[in-house]
């Protein structure tokens, strides 16, 4: 057993013992025993996964007779991006706490839900989207390399953070409009040569996919030939909210 193996093992079974026997998210009571005893299998089963079909290049489900506007301008490289669920209920509180609240473990009950996404088949490599330096001090780690390391232990594809680094700090992304957040994010990354594999970025939300397209961008320029994607959350759109919730 590799030893980073070994210690999530038994970091797992110190966890067990000294946190509080209830779920992150619902705060209802779970066995120490469970698989994960920090998110109960009921707020995992409630999770919407993304349905299909989807655009093959974006993710985002398709309506009938309609063209995805969402990635009409990204590159020809960037392709396969795919979300597990949709960013509602404890799926949003799971995100909430990865982001917010420094419970960088629930990423453990996260990665599970992302196992299945087509972009992680193949010879890959996991980037996970770095941070600006300033927001990283202030949350004291990225969010995506959690959950990129959860995958990468869980699946074992390889991890690589040094292939992709922002090359500024941007402005916070949460209230700026679709062409605000491209602007703010347009040349925000430099990138590395992946070698053979193929890079897949990691990220915890699909908002509009400016974020992912600009680091996209990035490893194509270094060389990449194409570029994947997955995250664990995807945005619900109006539209989409009102479709769900008449089916």
């Amino acid at each position: 057993m590799p030893p980073w193996a070994e210690a999530s093992r038994v970091l797992r079974g110190v966890e067990r013992w000294l946190l509080p026997a209830e779920c992150l998210l619902c705060e209802s009571p779970v066995s120490p025993a469970a698989d994960d005893p920090l998110v109960c299998a009921l707020c995992r089963s409630r999770w919407r996964p993304i349905p299909d079909p989807v655009c093959a290049a974006c993710g985002q489900p398709l309506e009938a007779g309609l063209d995805c506007r969402i990635c009409t301008a990204w590159p020809a490289g960037f392709t396969g991006v795919r979300s597990a669920v949709w960013l509602t209920g404890t799926a949003r509180t799971a995100v909430h706490h990865l982001k917010y609240r420094g419970w960088w473990r629930v990423v453990e009950g996260m990665a599970p839900a992302m196992r299945g996404l087509p972009p992680l088949r193949g010879h890959v490599v996991l980037v996970p989207v770095p941070l600006g330096a300033a927001r990283r001090r202030e949350r004291g780690y990225n969010q995506s390399e959690m959950l990129a390391g959860a995958l990468s232990r869980g699946l074992g594809i390889p991890m690589r953070t040094d292939l992709l680094r922002r090359t500024r700090d941007t402005e916070r992304q949460t209230r700026l409009t679709p062409d605000a957040r491209w602007a703010n994010l347009s040349g925000a990354f430099a990138g590395r040569p992946a070698g053979p594999r193929r890079p897949v970025l990691v990220d915890d939300v699909f908002t509009t996919g400016a974020t992912l397209r600009s680091a996209a961008e990035a490893l194509l320029a270094a060389g990449a030939p194409t570029v994947g994607a997955v995250t664990f959350a995807r945005a619900v759109r109006p539209l989409d909210d009102l479709l769900a919730s008449t089916s």
